[in-house]
């Protein structure tokens, strides 16, 4: 790219839905690349870098955490790595996670409904009645499962 082309950070920016401190952010990470400068000192950016950034709230918004973007970045511009480094085998990896936090997220709506036709109204009250459907007990004990996220 020569020192006149490319787009300044704030037209990246708004083409791919993110703020300015996001994608210097995301460049520091090394999810994109550092772009060239003008000549004017300022950051012009090659067109794809909207693409990526897309891409990247893309996978986010599926669950993908930025390390695990970063992975599957890495792994599309090496086509000849191991099959489950890419995003088929991410994928899979990814729906057993997201399943696995559907089944708590059912659980947590079926205790507040059981909460709530309970007429549960004050945590403090509830915690010392057996018939309080809100899993105090379990959610106390150590290695007890833990819902909030």
């Amino acid at each position: 790219m020569s020192g006149h082309e490319g787009l300044r950070s704030g037209q990246v920016a708004e083409a791919a839905g993110v703020n300015r401190q996001t994608l210097r952010y995301y460049e520091r990470r090394g999810l994109i690349t550092e772009p060239e400068r003008s000549l004017g000192g300022h950051r012009l950016y090659p067109e794809r870098t909207v693409t990526v950034l897309r891409v990247i709230k893309t996978a986010q918004r599926l669950g993908f955490t930025l390390e695990e973007v970063a992975d599957l970045l890495e792994a599309a511009g090496h086509r000849h790595g191991r099959p489950d480094h890419g995003l088929r085998g991410r994928a899979r990896m990814k729906l057993v996670e997201v399943e696995e936090l559907i089944a708590d997220l059912q659980i947590i709506r079926s205790t507040l409904l059981e909460a709530i036709d309970a007429g549960c109204d004050d945590l403090m009250t509830c915690a010392d009645r057996p018939c309080c459907p809100l899993p105090f007990a379990d959610l106390a004990r150590p290695g007890g499962q833990e819902h909030a996220r």
